[in-house]
């Protein structure tokens, strides 16, 4: 029998008290685009390895979301393999601004990251 999934208005990591809810938050969002792609795609998981040059059981990890075994890092480099861009917004709380708030891209790197992606 599968579970029923209910979409969380808020961060769910952080409903269950997780010390690291907001990196768990962004990884689970950056591994919800990269599933999205593959579905888009219809890649098996041989095809993700071959693609991100990772051994099939990395895919496989990917593919069942096991979050704790992939980085921020290694999550971004994924999607700019499979043909994304990421962006990361910087905003500051009020009061706290320590700069001006900004957008960093991350688009036209994926060439050289090819080949590379299992160093990560």
């Amino acid at each position: 029998m599968t579970p029923k999934l209910h979409k969380s208005p808020d961060n769910l990591f952080a409903d269950l008290g997780r010390p690291d809810a907001e990196e768990a938050y962004l990884r689970a969002r950056l591994l919800g685009q990269i599933l999205a792609a593959v579905e888009r795609m219809g890649l098996t998981q041989g095809d993700l390895a071959r693609l991100l040059g990772i051994k099939q059981p990395e895919a496989s990890n990917l593919m069942r979301g096991k979050l704790s075994r992939f980085s921020l890092e290694r999550l971004v480099a994924y999607l700019l393999a499979l043909g994304g861009d990421v962006e990361v917004a910087v905003r500051w709380k009020k009061g706290r601004a320590c700069g001006k708030p900004g957008v960093l891209r991350f688009a036209e790197r994926r060439a050289s990251l090819s080949g590379k992606l299992s160093d990560i």
